[in-house]
């Protein structure tokens, strides 16, 4: 097990390498919604294609999450790490290459099975070394998940202007590079606890299946996908509830604070990440802006996440996660109000203003959950809890991301673009408006 780490410096330094994993894994899961329109363009591919580019690389991750937990207790969160962030960056490589959708579908593949398991593989490795500090640090292990989602498209669209679509994955090439050199310098290296579970492989082929079944039905409107999907995830409910070390233990949802903390999580996952593929088409369809533009449009929204999520430790310990989550959730909703009123032209000031208070919003709605997880189980158990709540995160996000785009597509055959693309995000805002249910059962006093 990792054992903490007592200098704060000590801290800061590890959290800062682990952050840039997450950031990078983060970045190129958001990084090509901006590219979408230029990768149709030059691949010769529809929207309905295409926005498998984005599908692909969360439901590749959320397989990777799958087997987070168990390769972490059996080789090591720093081992796990470093293998995945290469991975990762060879995956982001191969993509540069492609040369058809089909092509750039299958290395996002590989590219997302890296990166999924950086992130719930960091968060133990932090959570486990901060020990009772992660309370008044739980910043540091959250900023990556609601600002790089943004940072994203801002990247992507400089990338996209200057060089073309290829570079958004050059260009994170280097920097994976890098975090891999200092990560080998910085990451504790204890042994790993020695777990001798045996992998659940029959989990494992029913859960990865399934879940990649019902988000390909969803979005292409398949009901025997859909249908089969449902009949898999069902099939391992019921594996999971005899199985002794099941791939996603779903246990550990007996639990309230994790219980509540993943319902969160989904609902999050399932509006932000279907809403950064929304934002960045209309700007480049409707207003006809440049990717550049497109992703600098984006920045009131990093800003006002990161501005709160800096400040998330003071906030949680003073107003406790229930209050934080429902004013996060409120700010959110109401910085959306706008967007779904496209069809009426509101005005770019108040785009703006919306984008900054949702980024708030977004902001202030990602550290309660995190603290509520990682509080309310054992040390031991967090390796596999992260495991799990990150791979609820990325459903759904998969999910949103797939329900989101085929709502758009029928739309835009219906009706004038800005019409559609407000249709489109009252559906945004209705996802989002279901993480008040969650967040009242969420503790009412915070860390100290």
């Amino acid at each position: 097990m990792t054992t903490a780490v007592r200098s704060d410096a000590a801290l800061w330094r590890l959290g800062g390498v682990l952050i840039m994993g997450a950031v990078l894994s983060i970045l190129d899961a958001t990084i090509v919604t901006v590219g979408i329109d230029s990768i149709a363009h030059d691949l010769d591919s529809p929207l309905t294609t295409v926005q498998w580019v984005a599908s692909a690389y969360l439901l590749a991750a959320s397989a990777a999450i799958l087997l987070s937990g168990w390769l972490t207790d059996r080789f090591g969160g720093r081992a796990v790490w470093l293998a995945a962030l290469a991975i990762f960056t060879a995956g982001t490589l191969l993509c540069g290459f492609a040369w058809s959708a089909p092509a750039l579908i299958a290395f996002r593949v590989l590219h997302g099975l890296g990166g999924g398991l950086m992130q719930p593989v960091g968060q133990a490795v932090f959570a486990q070394a901060a020990g009772p500090a992660l309370g008044r640090m739980i910043g540091v292990i959250t900023l990556p998940a609601t600002v790089a989602p943004v940072l994203g498209p801002m990247l992507g669209g400089a990338l996209v202007a200057d060089l073309g679509w290829r570079w958004m994955f050059f260009g994170v090439v280097p920097l994976g590079v890098a975090t891999f050199v200092f990560a080998r310098r910085l990451l504790p290296a204890p042994a790993p606890d020695g777990a001798r579970e045996p992998l659940d492989v029959r989990g494992l082929a029913l859960l990865s299946p399934g879940l990649g079944a019902l988000v390909y039905g969803l979005a292409e409107g398949v009901a025997v996908a859909w249908v089969a999907g449902a009949a898999l995830l069902v099939a391992y409910g019921v594996h999971a509830s005899r199985s002794a070390s099941p791939v996603l233990d779903l246990k550990l949802f007996r639990n309230r604070g994790f219980a509540v903390a993943s319902v969160s999580t989904f609902l999050l996952g399932a509006s932000l990440y279907s809403s950064m593929l929304l934002l960045p088409l209309y700007y480049q369809q409707v207003e006809h802006v440049s990717a550049l533009r497109a992703g600098l449009l984006l920045a009131p929204q990093a800003l006002g996440s990161a501005a709160v999520l800096l400040a998330s430790g003071p906030l949680l310990a003073r107003f406790g996660p229930c209050r934080t989550m429902l004013a996060g959730t409120g700010l959110s909703l109401l910085g959306t109000i706008a967007f779904t009123r496209l069809g009426s032209a509101p005005g770019g000031v108040l785009l703006t203003l919306s984008l900054l208070v949702r980024g708030a919003g977004l902001g202030a709605a990602t550290a309660p959950g995190m603290t509520t997880l990682y509080g309310s189980l054992e040390r031991s158990r967090i390796p596999r809890a992260a495991s799990a709540y990150n791979v609820v995160n990325r459903i759904g996000g998969s999910l949103g991301t797939a329900l989101l785009a085929a709502i758009l597509h029928d739309r835009l055959t219906a009706t004038f673009p800005p019409a559609a693309f407000g249709t489109t995000f009252t559906w945004a805002l209705a996802l989002s408006a279901l993480t008040l249910v969650p967040a009242l059962f969420f503790p009412a006093k915070g860390p100290r």
